[in-house]
């Protein structure tokens, strides 16, 4: 992993000397290579996402809209943002109509990306909010599409691991620490009449989990299996659950996009443990799907979109 994040490092802070001037003042620190990434300033870490140079001020404002400042996450103006990197990929192909150019791509296990849904600008969106699972803090999606097939979409850089459950990390000084602490186990702790934490606080998860896994949630499970791989779980149960709290494997699909040199991504990585733990226990499995960025912008190259936004992400990702 340190080997991939210095090579990256590298590049950005090349890419920061070529691209910025010095005396402008647009990072946290202007030129230190130390093994840490270049930084915007909070005011102007919308610099980390890629705009066309000649595109009229209706365009930027309308791709930077995708993720309005309150919805950007702590490092977003870090150039390892892997936010910034989607609104600058995703984000593009959007605004410009050309997201459905990518239907003919096939997923690293031979199904359509986007498999029957129906791409256009006004149906696709950015940090979505799912609002019926019962969640204090609402599930966010990176990329949704929506319509009768959606599609969830969760992008990965540099990331260490897929997104795992808070409940057994949980510091002792927390609120909800005597209440909420979980071992990592789906069992009765604590007192606890449910046997997941989230159940007992009034998440719906479980109530839907064993209709589209092959989890059981009458029984113990040592670990449980959302511990490592939440994040992919509650975005299979964004498109496999509607609002009128219908359940069906056809509603729709999860992409998991990743960087192939990402080695969290490779074999014996967390990431791709936790993918292939996921797909491995759906009872349909091609609700989960994965494709790399490398892929997307080969395609992308192939087909001459967007010619400049190619460009930069070879400069600036090495994509």
């Amino acid at each position: 992993m340190s080997n991939f994040k210095d090579i990256l490092n590298d590049r950005f802070w090349n890419y920061q000397k070529s691209n910025f001037p010095p005396e402008a003042g647009f990072f946290e620190r202007q030129f230190v290579p130390d093994g840490r990434p270049p930084v915007f300033t909070r005011n102007e870490a919308w610099r980390n996402v890629l705009i066309d140079p000649d595109s009229r001020k209706q365009e930027k404002d309308k791709l930077l809209a995708l993720i309005p400042d309150g919805e950007r996450h702590k490092w977003f103006g870090s150039m390892t943002s892997s936010q910034a990197m989607a609104l600058s990929i995703l984000g593009n192909l959007a605004i410009t109509n050309s997201l459905q150019q990518l239907s003919d791509l096939n997923s690293d296990e031979g199904l359509p990306i986007f498999g029957e849904a129906r791409i256009s600008s006004e149906n696709f969106s950015m940090e979505h909010n799912i609002d019926f699972l019962g969640e204090p803090r609402q599930t966010s999606l990176d990329g949704y599409i929506s319509g009768i097939y959606q599609i969830a979409i969760e992008c990965k850089f540099t990331e260490p691991e897929v997104g795992t459950c808070s409940r057994p990390q949980i510091i002792p000084t927390a609120s909800n620490y005597d209440q909420e602490l979980c071992k990592g186990d789906y069992s009765r702790q604590r007192s606890r009449k449910e046997r997941c934490s989230l159940t007992e606080i009034g998440v719906l998860y479980w109530r839907y989990i064993p209709c589209l896994f092959k989890w059981k949630n009458d029984t113990d499970l040592s670990p449980c299996p959302l511990y490592k791989n939440y994040q992919l779980v509650r975005n299979i149960l964004s498109v496999g659950v509607k609002p009128d709290k219908s359940i069906s494997a056809n509603h729709g699909h999860a992409i998991l996009i990743y960087d192939e040199r990402n080695p969290s991504c490779q074999a014996d990585g967390n990431i791709l443990a936790a993918y292939l733990e996921t797909r491995n226990a759906l009872l349909e499995p091609k609700m989960l799907r994965k494709i790399s960025w490398q892929k997307i912008v080969k395609n992308m190259r192939k087909k001459k979109l967007l010619p400049w936004l190619t460009e930069e992400l070879d400069l600036k990702y090495g994509f």
